[in-house]
């Protein structure tokens, strides 16, 4: 059964379905990829690993005496390290003999990339730079109303020249360096088809994003786990919105 509206999910924001949403999304963009991609261009999931630490108080051993202050019980605190948090991306790429290129990055930002202080959106973000410091294409995929912009793309240039949205696809061609392309969406509308660069010279791409998430949610368990017009939205939504939300759900098609 597909989703009830007709672009993003906004019950699928919340951390309870959004990770499963986001692996399931990278999935299904290699494999669009792969069925259009000219040769020898190809397409592939990687990771991004990061290390997340928690501060951890440690009780006192033993009482510690000091002269003329009596005694005093010593606390410290220790960091503890939690296992590896891995977050998949898609990578574009070109053989060519034995040279191979990396020719673009596909992200879907997560929660991690968008909460400040989180080690994953310090990761993110040192990742973004790199790619645009270089010769590869940046696309950049956000499907999250909530947390703080992280494309890269400004957002307020983005408010300036489209008017409000709430989710956006930013592209970025190293061959046009000053430039950002976007497509801004909002909660009412479809996804877009969208236009992935390969190197210069090459014709782009065409990519149906709704068709991406089509099948990540088809594939998914949403349409039996998810508590439609009970469970609360995530972040939440303008009155108007909610109103959409409720009018849609009583009548989906």
């Amino acid at each position: 059964m597909p989703s009830p509206f007709p672009g993003m999910d906004p019950y699928l924001e919340s951390l309870d379905w959004f990770p499963g949403l986001h692996d399931a999304l990278i999935t299904f963009l290699v494999g669009a990829l792969k069925r259009r991609l000219p040769e020898p261009y190809y397409a592939k999931s990687s990771q991004r690993v990061w290390l997340e630490y928690t501060r951890r108080s440690i009780d006192p051993d033993a009482d510690v005496l000091q002269s003329g202050f009596g005694t005093s019980r010593w606390r410290g605190v220790r960091m503890v390290e939690h296992d590896p948090y891995e977050e998949p991306f898609v990578e574009l790429r070109r053989r060519d003999g034995s040279d191979d290129r990396l020719v673009a990055a596909i992200e879907v930002l997560s929660p991690a990339n968008k909460t400040p202080g989180d080690h994953g959106r310090e990761s993110y973000l040192a990742k973004q730079g790199e790619v645009l410091a270089g010769e590869t294409h940046l696309i950049e995929i956000d499907l999250l109303r909530g947390g703080t912009h992280a494309s890269a793309v400004p957002r307020e240039l983005v408010r300036e020249k489209a008017g409000p949205f709430d989710y956006h696809v930013c592209v970025h061609r190293f061959d046009r360096p000053h430039d950002f392309f976007v497509y801004p969406i909002r909660l009412e509308q479809g996804l877009p088809g969208i236009a992935i660069p390969l190197l210069p010279g090459d014709p782009d791409v065409p990519l149906s994003l709704q068709s991406v998430f089509d099948r990540a949610y088809d594939e998914g368990p949403f349409d039996l786990v998810v508590r439609y017009g009970e469970a609360p939205i995530i972040p939440p939504l303008r009155p108007e919105q909610l109103a959409w939300v409720k009018a849609r759900l009583q009548s989906p098609a």
